[in-house]
């Protein structure tokens, strides 16, 4: 495998990756569920979860430099082959799912150009006309990665570039025209119809707040192939607290220039409608062009990582030996062709039912919090059992300490997540227990063991419970 990511390739991998369409969205999701002050105790929440999870990584990258792929293998070496392999499965499935909404978000940003009262061709990105432009561009990113893992990282630190200068001036313009009158009125939302309690505003903010951080763990998925392994941890500090400086004051400046009702109302992408406010027309049309080229650079890192996963896992034995295949450019081509085949199949599915991009998110996020809930506890096993510590006392109480607040956090976020979601996210994980199967058949390992096999069934009979529901109209996922 070719080493060839540096410093600067990891972190727009991870920057690209985390900032995407959700940013540009941000306000008026975020201001849809709480006010001001829940809105600063959710970041102030996410941020010390988030920080701690990227620390748990980092540690976890220096002091078990032999397991690649990351996110995946911390769980399969704490707690045995069948977590591994559906936080594998369930990471991979989050990607392709979050490379789905990015093309649904990228064609309905496309209709502020092109649709008029007349005629509707892009719509909310789930019309005939968008998932044609869409097919297009999965495939052209497709090539793209054939090419080699080399050129599509290059491709994606100019795409990071691009997509940092309209959310620059966003921030600037915002700070320019903040009133802070305006920003604390109704700072709690108790005279806001619809929005509960600080309590039920905080959970109701969790979900957004996690999905904007998705993609912090990129440089760790693609840890086999950065340069330095000192890298991997630098590179996700540094872009998730990048990130983090985005998103506050993208989501707590707008409401210091719009009420929250009034961006709670918007339609999104909602930092074009708040910029056009201050700044003009002009405004709308740098926050739409500028989501286009984020959404792309995004859905190139996330298609590096989304063929990364199984390519990764299936030479650690949790998928098919298939997968481990590379191309002459190091490309993993048959992980790639089956990412795209899977992108493409659900994005068709989005035609046929007319799906949103807010319950894609939904639905991603939902599936990503099995894999970060078991890496971080693997953090806590690992720091508690002293194994890599030697005589580091001090390293180690503090590496548990930082396990164990983002174990907590992952929890509250389960909690957070909703119990419709997760029941809804079985049905992705079930089938990819015969996978599971093919899998050790092929590597040579024994069947399943009693343990395996009862958390299979109940996998299972969840997921089967699931969609009686769903077919009988008592899922709601509103």
């Amino acid at each position: 495998m070719k080493k060839n990511l540096g410093l600067g390739a990891l972190i727009a991998l991870v920057l690209s990756s985390m900032v995407g369409a959700g940013i540009f969205s941000l306000p008026q999701n975020i201001a849809a569920q709480a006010q001001v002050g829940a809105i600063s105790l959710g970041w102030l929440i996410t941020g010390i979860g988030m920080i701690c999870l990227a620390l748990v990584y980092q540690f976890l990258s220096l002091r078990r430099p032999d397991l690649d792929g990351g996110i995946f293998t911390y769980a399969r070496a704490g707690f045995g082959s069948l977590i591994g392999f559906n936080a594998a499965w369930g990471y991979w499935i989050c990607q392709l799912l979050a490379n789905v909404s990015y093309v649904v978000v990228l064609c309905s940003a496309l209709s502020y150009f092109v649709d008029t009262p007349q005629q509707v061709l892009m719509g909310e990105g789930n019309t005939p006309a968008a998932i044609a432009l869409g097919s297009v561009l999965i495939w052209c990113v497709h090539l793209l990665v054939l090419r080699g893992i080399r050129l599509a990282a290059f491709v994606n630190i100019i795409t990071t570039i691009a997509k940092l200068v309209p959310l620059v001036v966003l921030c600037v313009a915002l700070l320019l025209a903040f009133h802070l009158p305006t920003f604390s009125l109704d700072i709690w939302g108790q005279n806001t119809a619809g929005l509960g309690s600080v309590l039920e505003q905080i959970k109701s903010t969790m979900k957004i707040t996690l999905w904007v951080f998705i993609g912090i763990e990129g440089a760790i998925v693609v840890s086999a192939r950065a340069e330095r392994r000192s890298d991997v941890g630098k590179a996700t500090l540094i872009a998730l607290l990048s990130a983090l400086a985005l998103y506050v004051m993208v989501s707590l400046f707008a409401l210091g220039v719009m009420t929250q009702p009034e961006v709670a109302a918007l339609k999104n992408p909602s930092t074009a409608a708040i910029l056009e406010r201050v700044v003009g027309p002009w405004g709308a049309m740098l926050i739409n062009g500028g989501m286009m080229i984020s959404v792309c650079g995004a859905f190139l890192s996330w298609t590096l990582m989304a063929c990364e996963v199984p390519f990764i896992a299936a030479r650690t034995g949790l998928f098919p030996s298939w997968f481990a295949a590379e191309n002459r450019n190091g490309a993993p081509h048959h992980a790639l062709w089956a990412s795209t085949a899977m992108i493409q199949l659900f994005l068709l599915i989005i035609l046929f039912q007319q799906s949103t991009y807010l319950l894609l998110v939904n639905v991603t996020t939902a599936a990503a919090l099995v894999p970060y809930v078991f890496s971080a506890a693997y953090g806590v096993r690992l720091s508690w059992s002293g194994i890599s510590y030697e005589q580091q006392d001090a390293a180690r109480r503090r590496d548990l300490a930082i396990a164990l607040i983002a174990t907590l956090y992952g929890l509250w976020l389960v909690y957070a997540a909703g119990l419709e979601y997760l029941m809804l996210v079985t049905l992705l994980y079930a089938p990819g227990i015969l996978i599971y199967w093919v899998a050790r058949r092929q590597h040579g390992a024994r069947q399943l063991n009693r343990v395996e096999q009862a958390l299979s069934l109940i996998l299972g009979a969840v997921a089967l419970w699931t969609l009686w529901l769903a077919s009988h109209g008592n899922l709601s996922l509103g």
